[in-house]
């Protein structure tokens, strides 16, 4: 299954677990996951889910069985018309998303393009559908689009800030391993601080935080529900287990299964591994529906048989999205000092399911960390970041804005502002708004561990996201004595994944393995 936007609500709740069934997901007769565990997988509510399974019923879909739950029911065939009426309702999805990614990278989407498109929603089959898509790769380019935006490696190399880049010195291994430990714990605490309140804008926190007496945020969220303002967001599903209180470890998310897998696939291949090896291991470690946007879209590509680039291009309107980017921390563990290897380490993962921005974003964030470890000057270590994406790129003028606009106030609310004046129309799960919140984070931050991922997710859209990679980088930077123990002693040294095999695993595990990587990857070589 694939997570439902909150907006979507029961309805198409009920259509996702209605396809999965259509599929053979679920058998007849066989008794559906918990409300809790659909909800979860669902990113929606318990009464969302209810409603949907409530819908279900009445369609004779499902059945309940007092105290046991609801089972798949065997009196329901689905015809073909049926099953063409779904694949045609996710191929539209995946089409309005389509026309919206093609003019933000400066494509000619036209009236008459839209206009088509509105009839194919009307009336169209899935042939005129499919050519309709195809025909898409003949758009133009605006006159007003400027950016030069290259998806290949040796392009991208030859249009990168060159001039911003500097050499660094690696640090001894005492040093490189306390800040390794702090990248991780970073992670794992800027991720466990947003996680309640993933999709929330910055409005509904602060809001919230205001309502339970802890605004600005300072310490993990307070479990209060009845404190949300009617019709505002409601927590994440995994909320509780996330809140202060309530803590055993850091739960299940995909912000730390990736850097987990990232890990797992050096350990492997060393650092000479392909974008084709990444897919292997998402095949072999990775569940299906646990894997989102555009990594869902690239890992249905691998499984129909696609390689890389391909796999980041077909039907996969979510390339620019953020999925890459929380990819990126293990290449920047991997490389301390060198922003470069940890740049083209963070390509060949991100090319397997991005392109352009969303490439960018994962190569910025690598070769940032990279330098963070060996570095005490941030700005030093944000240039080292521009130095390793195309000088001509939005996400180049956008940290290049960022980092401006924060020198003219040391207010982060009026650079949110500003962040929001000027890229506010993209998702909010888009690349650039959210790691133009990282930055913001990070450079009103004061250096300070708490107050910067506190920022990172009191600005709201992907919270656990951009506190995770928040967390990473100041963490790299100060080292693991400099952050609050308060924050650390929750954990209990313990992650959870959905990474075949790391279901549960020690955070100084973790860490103790990507010493033992980087000493055999790069400090022997």
């Amino acid at each position: 299954m694939k997570p439902v936007r909150r907006e979507t609500l029961a309805v198409l709740v009920a259509e996702e677990i209605r396809r999965d069934i259509m599929h053979g997901h679920f058998k007849v007769g066989e008794k559906l996951p918990p409300e809790n565990e659909l909800a979860r997988q669902l990113g929606v509510g318990r009464p969302t889910v209810r409603e949907a399974l409530r819908i279900l019923e009445g369609e004779k879909i499902i059945r309940f069985e007092f105290g046991e739950g609801a089972y798949v029911m065997g009196n329901k065939k689905y015809t073909g018309k049926e099953v063409a009426f779904f694949r045609k309702e996710e191929m539209l999805e995946l089409l309005q998303y389509e026309l919206k990614q093609l003019e933000e990278e400066g494509k000619d989407v036209t009236d008459s393009v839209r206009e088509e498109f509105h009839k194919l929603r009307k009336s169209g089959t899935l042939e005129e559908i499919e050519e309709f898509y195809n025909s898409l790769a003949d758009l133009g380019e605006r006159s007003d689009f400027t950016y030069y935006e290259p998806s290949c490696w040796e392009e991208i190399q030859k249009e990168k800030n060159r001039e911003l880049g500097q050499e660094f010195k690696v640090a001894n291994i005492d040093t490189l391993k306390d800040r390794i430990e702090g990248a991780w714990l970073g992670r794992c605490i800027g991720c466990l601080l947003g996680k309640p309140v993933e999709g929330w804008s910055r409005e509904e926190i602060e809001e919230y935080l205001k309502a339970t007496d802890s605004y600005p945020l300072k310490d993990y969220f307070i479990y209060a529900p009845e404190k949300i303002a009617e019709g505002r967001h409601t927590f994440h599903p995994s909320a509780i287990e996330a809140t202060r209180g309530n803590i055993s470890c850091m739960p299940r998310d995909d912000d730390i299964d990736y850097t987990i897998l990232n890990l797992k696939i050096v350990q492997e291949n060393g650092l000479n591994f392909s974008s084709e090896d990444v897919g292997e291991a998402w095949l072999s470690h990775l569940p299906y529906n646990m894997v989102y946007t555009a990594e869902r879209q690239a890992y249905a590509n691998l499984v129909r048989g696609l390689k890389p680039p391909l796999t980041a291009t077909y039907w996969n309107p979510f390339r620019e999205w953020i999925g890459a980017q929380i990819r990126a921390d293990v290449f920047g563990y991997l490389t301390p000092g060198n922003p470069e290897l940890a740049a083209s380490l963070a390509y060949q993962d991100a090319s397997l399911s991005h392109t352009k921005n969303g490439i960018y974003g994962e190569i910025f964030v690598a070769s940032v960390i990279s330098a963070a470890l060996v570095s005490d000057n941030l700005n030093e270590v944000l240039k080292a970041g521009l130095s390793q994406i195309p000088a001509n790129s939005r996400i180049s003028k956008l940290v290049k804005e960022v980092m401006s606009w924060s020198e003219e106030s040391n207010n982060w609310l009026e650079v949110w502002e500003m962040v929001e004046n000027h890229y506010g129309e993209y998702h909010g799960v888009h690349t650039l708004p959210n790691l133009a919140y990282v930055l913001i984070a990070l450079l009103q931050g004061e250096m300070d561990f708490r107050k910067t991922v506190a920022i990172a997710v009191m600005c709201g859209k992907d919270t656990d996201c951009n506190g995770a990679t928040a967390g990473s980088i100041i963490g790299a930077l100060l080292g693991k004595e400099a952050i609050p123990r308060d924050m650390v002693a929750p954990l209990n040294d313990l992650v959870k994944s959905a990474v075949f095999g790391y279901c549960q695993v020690r955070i100084s595990d973790l860490v103790q393995a990507t010493i033992e990587a980087l000493q055999k990857n790069f400090l022997m070589q």
